[in-house]
This record gives structure tokens, C-alpha cells and sequence, in this order.
């Protein structure tokens, strides 16, 4: 019974100047480059997460005091100054 491969491999392109960049970090933080680029994507993703997580916040916050428009932004931005 063969073992089945836990990871997929993939192939990506790089700029040599980025691929040096990417060295660079790897052995700074004493990684691979797989582990570098798993831990980048991973960071990527919550941050994405993040940030939808706070539109949907700010969203339900704008829609509660009547936002809808940048018009309405606009206004309580000129109310605020005043």
C-alpha cells in the first residue's frame, strides 16, 4: 500500500530579484523557502480575513446611523467640522 503525499507541490515564477529577497528572509529567520512562503500565505489570508471582518463591521455601524451614500459621508464629515 503506497503512502499518500500529504502536500502538493506547485512551481511559481519570481523576479530574481525577489527570488534573492525571498533567501534573503528565509535564512534570516532560519526557514526553507516553503516554510517562508506557507507562513506569507497564511498571514495573507487574515489579513484578508481581517479586513473583511472590519468592512462588514463598518457596514452595519454606517447602515445604523443612516450611511448609505459618500454623500452621506460627506455630510457628517462637514457636521463633524463644524
Amino acid at each position: 500500500m503506497a503512502l499518500q503525499r500529504i502536500s502538493k507541490t506547485t512551481t511559481i515564477s519570481l523576479s530574481p530579484k525577489i527570488y534573492g529577497e525571498m533567501d534573503r528572509l528565509a535564512k534570516a529567520k532560519d526557514m526553507t523557502r516553503s516554510e517562508l512562503l506557507r507562513d506569507a500565505l497564511r498571514r495573507y489570508q487574515k489579513e484578508e480575513e481581517d479586513w473583511r471582518g472590519l468592512a462588514v463591521y463598518g457596514r452595519g455601524k454606517a447602515l445604523k446611523i443612516g450611511v448609505r451614500t459618500e454623500e452621506d459621508v460627506e455630510r457628517l464629515m462637514d457636521e463633524l467640522r463644524k
